[in-house]
């Protein structure tokens, strides 16, 4: 599958199609400036409107109809928002009706699942012409006597587009009849607004049938499914980069949620979540090593107790009871529907292991098995297509059998517009009645929508598997986040946890869990309740995943982990934990997962020995004894941290200002703000504005911090907020900080070097690969370390060395405040001989606290009973 080729398509199709549709819609007096009034000499069915050309434009029949519904659907969305973001939302939601349909289209007729088998957006010739454009009497489409005469008319006149258009616009209605999730009715503003051409060579039909291979679009030629996925996701990318690129401070809007958190989910990842799901819970109750050869991703059994095997077999008993169409499984964060369709393939190898047809087996997942859920109405579309086309593929007849998968948006609920599958349901109320009058059809598809998005939260499934949103809630809007705090307070930092706590709630007793999220709940305090809650469930498997497990995603910002849970709680059951974050690549973690390298077992109750229970789950129990020593914390002191509220005014570079003005009791104070990586010394050349006045300031401004004045000119330890691998140096006693240089006082100063030294030790880094695996070392990080105290005069004199010989390092350049000459001005006669010697000087330096860093680790190593670690 050409990714880039679907990528560049999905940006230029979106805009493109959004241009013609802001055409149009000037055509009839609707611009992004507002809507026109109609111009006087408009009379019956017919309107005029000034497009500021010199003769108005007029439309007549039908379009005058359709232009006042879309006046009327810009006008109660204006009522919610305003003007320009009703008539933006409007616009964008034609744009993606019309390139659902268009990529729909495309996928059916290169597989052939159009009813009349005749291509409708290109020629199996190789034509330009669309056999639908060359037969349209041969495509099974239902024309009036009028619409005959026009498309004999069009054919006569060779007006080949306007040709299209109309008998585009009849398959989309056609369709409905078959697909009445995606292809709606079309007679009203979006088909007023469609502008589409075959002719043309730089729009979207042609583009899309030649930009795109069309294999990717054939199953039987090793295409799938899931490029609709990738074309959604892919659509949303300009939207995505505008939400993250708002200005600082501005919360996201419920529209824009769906854009800022759709990521489609690996497909190996998918693999994984269902096999070790929907396939253990079949296979555990119905033994099948058959079916388990189809499954590269899943997990077998971690070797267990007596008793937890008791245990495991008990409840194996339940699953044995249950057949195929018993099963219920459910992803209520479904996007365009990738998991969906995996979870269709498992139920279908199960199902024929039972001795069902493809065919019976199909329409019995689609009326039995599956149920999906989301918040953005285009995903359900496109969702509700793909586990279409997928019954489908296992059925050649399904598209005429009137069955329709239980995919739901949460359209017509306001709750569910705001909070989607969060919403607690515990009863739907009443199904809606079939409508009796016109009146009660207005809105009663609606209704029904609404209702069925609640029923399905009201039941319990045997399988949740779901990819959820990843989004601070702080930067929601109002509403959302009130509803988290109050309903989900151990985990409304992030939506992605919220929903770790909300799939255990739709999942049923003994069933199962699957879920990809961000891996920052394993690890930080403000998701230690979370974790303590998943201490009552069983970890069954996990592939921690690290950065750049997608694609799409680079750096080391998203870090997850996949894993599976059981609801139930067998003490002493071990879980087995893949850790692939050392692979940099997507398939590289993969690969490692696929080889068995990396793979640990662990009992959960062992995570609640180390401070905050993080689910460290590679360390060994000889690891975990050093945290009976006593922490980091009772030895020093944190206490807030400073921020000037305008480093641009108050900050400056130390040269910048009149050198007998620095230092302690002076108006401005060496500043420590972080920096790249540098153990021991140095770091440091700003100065902060530290006047009576400004500090005074700093103390009553609603923006600034100031650390309390006990705290004042006094030495510490100070590092990186931000570090890939910490480094621990000093702050003098001449200097303070801000939170990117972050720092940490101790309550006697005899031992600071020794601190140091701890801090600067392999087994920080071993406690804070642990405790906090991220890229954010923050105060409480550094002060949950354990301190066993040994050695303490040789640790002392060693660090000291290493912070001198740092020292010289640092003010060999003119940046240190220290400096005092060039390393290159040397009472040698060339310029060759003073490198040669400032090279050797270097050399000399490094190889002297090489050797004294790695006596100072083997030290610390050996105190901590670590030498095998």
């Amino acid at each position: 599958m050409n990714k880039t080729a679907i990528k560049n398509f999905s940006i230029w199709a979106r805009n493109k199609l959004i241009a013609d549709i802001q055409y149009r819609a000037g055509l009839i007096g609707i611009t992004a400036d507002g809507i026109q009034p109609v111009l006087p000499q408009s009379a019956g069915n017919t309107e005029f409107y000034d497009i500021g050309t010199g003769s108005p434009y007029s439309i007549s029949g039908e379009a005058v109809s359709q232009r006042r519904k879309l006046v009327e659907a810009i006008r109660e969305k204006e009522r919610k928002s305003d003007y320009p973001t009703a008539y933006k939302y409007i616009v964008e939601e034609v744009a993606y009706t019309w390139f659902n349909r268009l990529i729909a289209i495309r996928f059916m007729e290169v597989n052939d699942y159009l009813p009349s088998h005749i291509r409708v957006l290109s020629s199996d010739s190789g034509k330009l012409e669309p056999d639908l454009v060359t037969t349209p009497f041969d495509a099974e489409l239902s024309f009036s006597t009028d619409e005959e005469q026009m498309v004999m008319r069009f054919k006569r006149d060779n007006q080949i587009d306007e040709l299209f258009r109309l008998l585009f616009i009849k398959q989309c209605n056609t369709l409905n009849e078959i697909l009445p999730g995606l292809f709606e009715k079309t007679n009203d503003y979006t088909e007023l607004l469609l502008s589409v051409s075959v002719i043309d060579q730089d729009g979207v039909v042609y583009r899309l049938t030649h930009d795109i291979d069309e294999d990717d679009f054939n199953i039987e030629k090793g295409g799938q499914v899931e490029i609709i996925g990738w074309l959604y996701q892919y659509w949303n990318t300009e939207l995505k980069d505008a939400v993250f690129g708002r200005p600082s401070g501005q919360k996201i809007k419920k529209e824009e949620i769906p854009a800022a958190t759709q990521l489609f989910t690996p497909d190996w990842i998918v693999r994984y979540m269902v096999e070790n799901s929907l396939g253990r819970l079949w296979v555990e109750g119905h033994p099948n090593d058959e079916l388990k050869t189809n499954w590269n991703y899943y997990l077998d059994e971690a070797e267990q107790e007596p008793t937890v095997q008791a245990w495991l077999a008990e409840m194996r008993k339940e699953y044995a009871a249950l057949n195929p169409e018993d099963i219920k499984c459910i992803d209520p964060c479904m996007g365009s529907g990738h998991i969906l369709c995996y979870l269709f393939d498992v139920l279908m190898q199960i199902y024929e292991s039972q001795g069902y047809s493809q065919r019976d087996a199909a329409q019995s997942i689609v009326q039995h098995n599956l149920y999906g859920l989301d918040i953005d109405k285009r995903a359900t579309q496109l969702a509700y297509f793909s586990v279409m086309m997928k019954a489908r593929q296992y059925d050649r007849r399904f598209l005429s059998r009137n069955l329709q998968p239980m995919i739901f948006s949460t359209t017509g609920d306001e709750e569910g517009e705001n909070f989607g599958s969060l919403v607690m349901v515990d009863d739907p109320g009443e199904m809606p009645e079939d409508p009796q009058t016109v009146f009660e059809f207005a809105d009663y598809e609606q209704r029904l929508n609404a209702w069925n998005y609640r029923y399905l939260l009201a039941q319990k499934y045997h399988v949740v598997v779901t990819n959820p949103p990843y989004m601070a809630v702080s930067n929601g809007n109002g509403p959302l986040q009130d509803y988290v705090k109050k309903n989900f307070p151990d985990s409304k930092a992030d939506l992605f946890a919220v929903f770790i706590e909300r799939c255990g709630q739709l999942a049923g007793k003994n069933s199962y869990q699957a879920m990809i999220t961000q891996h920052a709940w394993m690890f930080l305090s403000s998701f230690e309740k979370l974790r303590a809650k998943l201490q009552t469930v069983d970890t069954v498997n996990m592939a921690h995943l690290g950065p750049r497990a997608f694609e799409e995603i680079g750096g080391e910002v998203v870090q997850t982990t996949s894993f599976v849970l059981r609801k139930s709680y067998i003490k002493d059951y071990k879980g087995t934990y893949c850790r692939l974050i050392e692979p940099t690549t997507q398939q590289g973690k993969e690969d490692m997962f696929l080889v068995g390298e990396n793979r640990y077992t662990a009992q959960q109750e062992h995570f609640s020995k180390i401070p905050g229970a993080p689910v460290a789950y590679w360390v060994t129990e000889r690891f975990t004894k050093i945290f009976d020593a006593p922490l980091f914390q009772e030895f020093s002191i944190s206490d807030g941290q400073n921020k000037t509220g305008n480093n641009s005014k108050y900050v400056r570079e130390h040269w910048e200002v009149a050198s007998n003005l620095i230092g302690i009791e002076k108006k401005w104070l060496f500043y420590a703000k972080g920096g790249g990586f540098r153990k021991w010394y140095g770091n440091i050349t700003e100065v902060v504005d530290w006047s009576p006045t400004t500090r005074a300031f700093y103390k009553k401004d609603t923006i600034c911090r100031i650390i309390p004045e006990y705290l004042w000119y006094k030495i510490g330890i100070t590092w990186s907020l931000i570090s890939n691998n910490p480094s621990f140096r000093i702050l003098p006693e001449d200097a303070t900080f801000d939170v990117g240089g972050s720092s940490v006082f101790l309550r006697y100063d005899d031992d600071l070097y020794y601190y140091l030294g701890m801090l600067n030790s392999p087994v920080f880094s071993e406690v804070q690969k642990i405790t906090n695996p991220t890229i954010n070392i923050q105060v409480k990080d550094i002060r949950i370390m354990p301190v066993i105290k040994k050695f303490e005069s040789q640790i002392k004199k060693a660090v000291q060395e290493a912070v001198g010989i740092s020292k010289t390092d640092w003010d060999s350049f003119e940046t240190s405040w220290d400096f005092i000459r060039h390393p290159l001005v040397r009472g040698v006669s060339t310029v060759a001989e003073a490198f040669a010697a400032w090279e050797a000087e270097c050399e000399g330096r490094f190889q002297q606290l090489k050797t004294n860093e790695e006596e100072l680790n083997r030290i610390f190593i050996d105190i901590y009973g670590l030498q095998d670690e």
